[in-house]
């Protein structure tokens, strides 16, 4: 899914996502890839209408969670997601540089 929000010819915003059901052995959930809102519109609400919308249509899909993974000192984006109501997730992620 990608979403864009729109007013006046203008787009104000994005979110992209998708429902994956084989992640590590977990029941299928929506993931949001990406969120991008112009900074001069992030407090009129519109990246929380896009998660609402994108959350929505994962609903619709029989999903019960949705997850997203952001970097530690990405404090704009995390302040974000724990406004929405997400927290940290039963699971890890690890990494290992191999280049």
């Amino acid at each position: 899914r990608f979403l864009v929000a729109e007013a006046s010819g203008g787009i104000l915003g994005f979110i992209v996502g998708e429902v994956r059901d084989w992640e590590f052995g977990s029941p299928p959930c929506g993931w949001v890839f990406g969120i991008g809102v112009p900074a001069e519109v992030r407090e009129a609400g519109v990246a929380t209408r896009l998660l609402e919308a994108i959350t929505e249509a994962f609903r619709r899909q029989g999903v019960a969670t949705v997850r997203t993974l952001i970097a530690r000192d990405n404090r704009l984006v995390l302040s974000f997601f724990r406004s929405q109501g997400m927290m940290a997730a039963p699971v890890i992620p690890l990494e290992k540089d191999i280049g």
